[in-house]
């Protein structure tokens, strides 16, 4: 004999171990199974209500399960209930005994008893299959239209399961849905709305045809406004908060992208902002759903802007969750009417120094979207005010937003250097690479600032030599040896500039410190190193001294250290080639730089300065997936560099942009410093002899120099050289495998023919000679050819020739692409091309898809 089911609970809470606890249930489902077997009537529902106990604590009931539907099956209401209770715990609707019940919920949705009629509507509600929605719906759209409101509720949240399983169901529920809001019962009404946003949801269409009840929807909420004190639906004061929350929603999807139904609903919307009391939680919750309806819909400004300040007073709250929720509300909004979130800029402020950090990260995401030209200064000097006192798990975060701002809305190029580096100077540690290299590039293209620059850096390295951190440490290093000179000759003091005296000695006084710290990184000695190199020959007094103290370091434990000052150290025997060597890096290129950092993925905001400018063209360049199937390229001007060109970028005409079309004198003084891939970019040819000679005297390479530029299988990067340090010499050119010449593309007189070749030692590599003919009798004006390769591949095109093709192959083009397959030798070659050109006034834009390559390439 089974014990009673408070017999069975408290014998469970009695078990010291899981294993005691199994021993009580596997004996107490021994003796359910002999119950069951002997079809016991008399306890029938008070062994199913064990089991549901038992399955609550995760052991298995499926022997049970019959028993469930022969309770459902009686007559009695208890054996019903229990019954229907165990059919919602004990199975689900992927379980096929489901289907047995169905003539039994069928009889029960029949049944006279209403309470009966509820069992089954809720048990349908809850685990309802396809099947059963179809077969039973009928029933329920009979009790949806009937004249019980306790049924016609349970009727509509069953709708709503109905309306899941079986979208096809909709349009016998459309119009039943929308005459529930003609119930003076608020539970109907409840139910009605909800099943109205299911339908909704289920089927936008539905949408236009239940906006013609917005006025309706209008008139509960005013009713639920004005009307007086009703104990079944007061909640804190107001009248059933959850039918207001429910109808403000209704009314935010009716309304949205619709300015008659948004109009229908404005008074009702300022009528609700201004009457409901928000001093409890019941008005806040009616509060908040109010706004996200004014934010939704096409209000009016005014109405938004009274939504604003009911935010402005959830951030004046004590209660975290409600600063919170407006923050994320603001932070949505913000977009949609700026100046309205700007009048509580402050009190957003005062937020990121908040001691709760979730609702720190909020604010400080608000403030971010809150920035403009206008107001950046002063927000930049909050924040970096809390800089100072932030916790140090918060400093990552509040460093990263206030570069990217500073950067993004700097108002003058001076104010930007200050800004950065009193972030540099109070939280360097947490300031990305990325950031102060672009720093530095904005720096070297702003030749007013290099003697200020000089002087505020210097003063900051001097003043934080011990505790200053890497991003500190490395742009104070490079422009002290970059620009040491401008330190001691004094020069035009700015606007508020202090002056500063400082002799050679002291500035080399302040490296040497640099290098005797015990924690220096190796990046940041590397950087002092090439500095003192680089003030040998601007520090003519201090030549000898600054020679020794890199011949000390040719001992140092740092591998590339110890290469440097070797390297360095050969340089003081050539006291003539030195100055050239080490004369001032020209201006870096900004706009490659910017592009190469922004498809990195490294910059989170690029300056107004830096921007990429070839946006439009990457909208309609194709790309190829590693599958080799073309498609649509969706790479914004972020990532056009970095996956189609190989670094390098492209401009709207296809003319390579960056240092290597430039010349070859930023790339011989860059290489000096260079210890990546850089190092190895060639010279163009007018320049081999130098650079050839420079590396002689260096000891460091051989041979003759290389005739012509040799292929890169990367793009080239502005900043390199801020960090390297290896050297060698361009490789020697030599005579590549022969290829057959193809025709990439041929139509109405325009062809383009590939010619290949390969680099010695390179088999990844592919260099490819266009050249582009006209045989038509117009000529061809504005020609330009950009392309694509698979992500395994890289692609790099030099500048073309020229873009005009004469009439009758009387003048030609030509362009040479280099392409590096990481792949070489699993797959094969393909590229897709994009070609446009302007004939006889008529603009043409051609595509072509190239499979044809020689093999072996």
């Amino acid at each position: 004999m089974s014990i009673r089911l408070r017999e069975l609970i408290r014998s469970v809470r009695k078990c010291k171990t899981a294993a005691e606890e199994r021993t009580v249930i596997a004996k107490e489902s021994a003796a359910l199974r002999n119950a069951f077997q002997e079809q016991d009537t008399t306890f029938r529902h008070r062994n199913v209500a064990k089991l549901m106990y038992i399955h609550m604590l995760g052991y298995p009931t499926h022997f049970g399960q019959m028993e469930t539907l022969k309770l459902i099956a009686a007559t009695g209401f208890a054996e019903k209930r229990m019954g229907y209770l165990g059919l919602m715990i004990l199975l689900d609707e992927r379980q096929e005994v489901l289907m047995l019940v169905t003539n039994s919920l069928k009889n029960d949705l029949n049944s006279k008893n209403q309470y009966t009629v509820g069992l089954a509507l809720c048990a349908l509600g809850n685990i309802c299959s396809a099947e059963m929605a179809r077969d039973l719906s009928p029933e329920i759209e009979r009790l949806l239209g009937g004249s019980n409101s306790f049924i016609r509720k349970k009727a509509a949240l069953c709708c709503t399961r109905v309306i899941r399983k079986v979208p096809d169901a909709i349009e016998s529920f459309q119009d039943v849905a929308a005459k529930l809001l003609l119930d003076r019962h608020h539970g109907v009404l409840l139910t009605g709305v909800a099943l109205m946003m299911e339908i909704c949801a289920v089927d936008p269409a539905a949408i236009e045809a239940y906006r013609k009840h917005v006025p309706q929807l209008c008139n509960i909420m005013r009713s639920l406004l004005m009307s007086g004190f009703a104990p079944e639906h007061d909640v804190s004061g107001i009248t059933d908060p959850f039918l207001q929350v429910k109808v403000l929603r209704l009314l935010r999807i009716l309304g949205a992208g619709d300015a008659a139904a948004s109009d229908a609903m404005s008074d009702i919307l300022a009528q609700v902002s201004t009457n409901t009391e928000g001093a409890r939680n019941a008005g806040n919750a009616i509060l908040y759903e109010c706004v996200q309806t004014i934010m939704g819909v096409q209000s009016i400004g005014g109405l938004r802007v009274l939504a604003i300040n009911i935010l402005g007073r959830f951030l004046s709250n004590r209660d975290n969750n409600m600063r919170y929720v407006a923050l994320n509300i603001l932070a949505k909004v913000v977009s949609v009417d700026l100046q309205a979130v700007q009048r509580h800029r402050s009190t957003v402020v005062d937020c990121v120094k908040d001691a709760d950090v979730s609702i720190r990260r909020r604010a400080l995401d608000l403030v971010y979207a809150l920035v403009n030209e206008g107001n950046i200064q002063s927000l930049t000097k909050e924040l970096l005010d809390y800089l100072q006192v932030a916790d140090a798990d918060f400093k990552p975060d509040l460093t990263a937003k206030i570069a990217a701002l500073v950067q993004r809305f700097a108002p003058n190029k001076r104010w930007h250097f200050d800004s950065l580096l009193q972030v540099m100077t109070q939280a360097g540690g947490n300031v990305k690479d990325e950031v102060w290299k672009s720093f530095i590039v904005l720096l070297t293209n702003t030749p007013e600032l290099h003697a200020y620059a000089a002087r505020a850096l210097f003063r900051a390295l001097r003043q934080h030599a011990e505790t200053a951190q890497t991003s500190l440490l490395a742009t104070s290093s490079w422009y002290t040896g970059e620009y040491g000179e401008l330190l001691v000759s004094g020069g035009k003091l700015l606007e508020g500039e202090q002056p500063l005296t400082v002799s050679e000695g002291e500035v080399v006084d302040v490296l040497e410190g640099v290098l005797n710290r015990a924690n220096l990184t190796p990046q940041c000695r590397n950087y002092a190193l090439t500095a003192l190199m680089k003030l040998s020959v601007r520090f003519s007094s201090q030549s000898e001294r600054l020679k020794d103290t890199l011949a000390h370091h040719r001992k140092d434990s740092l591998l590339e250290a110890q290469a440097r000052a070797v390297e360095y150290g050969q340089m003081f025997q050539y006291d003539q080639l030195r100055p050239q060597l080490l004369e001032h890096m020209p201006p870096l290129d900004a706009a490659a730089y910017a592009r190469s950092a922004a498809a990195a993925g490294k910059l989170d905001a690029a300056p107004a300065e830096l921007a990429p400018t070839n946006g439009n063209v990457v909208k309609d360049l194709l790309s190829l997936d590693d599958d080799d199937t073309p498609k649509a390229s969706t790479a914004g001007p972020s990532s056009f560099a970095e996956d189609l060109l190989g670094g390098l970028g492209v401009d709207s005409n296809g003319h390579a942009a960056g240092p290597a079309a430039s010349g070859s004198a930023a790339i011989d003084l860059l290489s000096l410093l260079d210890d990546s891939a850089s190092a190895q970019q060639p010279a163009a040819a007018a320049a081999a002899a130098p650079q050839q000679s420079a590396l002689d005297l260096l000891n460091l390479g051989g041979g003759a120099p290389s005739a012509a530029p040799a292929a890169s299988s990367s793009g080239f990067d502005p900043l390199g050289s801020l960090s390297d340090s290896s050297f060698g010499a361009p490789p020697a050119a030599s005579s590549a495998p022969a290829f057959p010449t193809i025709t990439a593309f041929s139509k109405d007189g325009v062809s383009v023919s590939f010619a290949f070749s390969k680099p010695p030692g390179q088999p990844s590599v592919t260099d490819i000679s266009a050249t582009y003919t006209n045989s038509d009798a117009a000529p061809v004006t504005g020609f330009s050819l950009q392309a694509a390769v698979p992500k395994f591949m890289q692609l790099r095109l030099d500048p073309a020739s020229g873009n005009m093709l004469g009439a009758n192959s009387g003048s030609t083009a030509t362009q040479n692409l280099h392409v590096t397959n990481t792949m070489h030798g699993q797959k094969p070659l393909v590229m897709r091309l994009r070609i446009a050109y302007t004939r006889a006034g008529e603009a043409k834009l051609e595509q072509a898809e190239v499979k044809n390559f020689p093999a072996g390439l």
